[in-house]
């Protein structure tokens, strides 16, 4: 709910916001936006959808694959 509200802050200043999130927080990160969306700030659409993979090295060394979102949202008309 915290990362709702803080979005919520930055679109009530009429700025983009962008949301972004690695691995298994991506899920949140949908949730986030979809909750913001649908409930709290009706005329909130999306801008932009980026999808990428990372390449993190973990610690013994090993080069690792990691999921990458960002989800750039669009405050509401007024």
């Amino acid at each position: 709910m915290n990362y709702v509200m803080a979005t919520m802050m930055i679109l009530n200043r009429d700025e983009k916001c962008t949301v972004k999130a690695r691995g298994r927080a991506i899920s949140h990160a949908v949730d986030v936006c979809e909750i913001l969306k649908n409930r709290f700030l009706k005329g909130t659409t999306y801008d932009e959808i980026n999808i990428s993979t990372e390449n993190l090295e973990g610690e013994s060394g090993q080069t690792n694959n990691v999921s990458s979102i960002e989800i750039t949202l669009k405050p509401p008309e007024k």
